[in-house]
């Protein structure tokens, strides 16, 4: 039988969804849920609702509370955490290459690299220098990946997951959403939306 199947929504910029994915593939393993990672862009999100960058910076206590808690939840995991600086920072190649590297069977651990090169090392995600670094560790080939990236095929195959997440309702990430359409906002949701996907309760 087909194991159940659970979509995991981010955006590289988002901090927590640093924490779900890191967390995901074990915990999916475990429950023998099929995972998908699905990379949008919150931008559009945030501008419809009035913000130019990520809520956190609009309030800055909100803001102050979740590096401290990053910082925590981030020694708990046992995962390197530092600060990027400037936050937000724009995941827009990076989500294109991802979604390159789904069918050839790195994107997912794309994903994961490039969530720890901007929160647990610090580094620039929107210079090519980081991202070339990770896709050379993981045996792609650079030049041909980015180049492929930046096609108007690609382009617009990230636009239109993008698109499908505003449709399906999200406003943040990490999300979680089943075949059935149970939405499930933060990081710590992903043990229940798992169960859910799983069990549907």
């Amino acid at each position: 039988m087909p194991r159940p199947v659970l979509d995991f929504w981010f955006d590289f910029a988002s901090t927590y969804s640093y924490l779900a994915a890191s967390r995901i593939g074990p915990l999916a393993a475990d429950t023998q849920v099929e995972v998908r990672f699905r990379p949008f862009l919150l931008g559009p999100i945030f501008k419809s609702q009035g913000w130019n960058t990520s809520p956190f910076n609009v309030y800055s206590a909100k803001g102050r509370n979740m590096w401290r808690d990053l910082e925590r939840l981030s020694e708990d995991a046992n995962l390197p955490f530092r600060r990027p600086e400037p936050f937000p920072q724009n995941g827009l190649l990076a989500a294109r290459v991802a979604l390159i590297g789904f069918p050839q069977g790195w994107g997912e651990r794309f994903c994961v690299d490039v969530f720890r090169a901007q929160f647990g090392e610090g580094l620039r995600i929107d210079e090519l220098a980081t991202l070339c670094a990770i896709l050379s560790r993981l045996g792609a080939d650079p030049e041909a990946v980015l180049a492929a990236a930046q096609s108007d095929d690609n382009k617009a195959r990230l636009r239109a997951q993008s698109d499908e997440a505003q449709q399906l309702g999200l406003y943040g990430a990490p999300s979680f959403v089943t075949v059935s359409g149970e939405l499930f906002w933060g990081n710590d949701r992903l043990e229940q939306a798992l169960r859910w996907a799983k069990h549907g309760t």
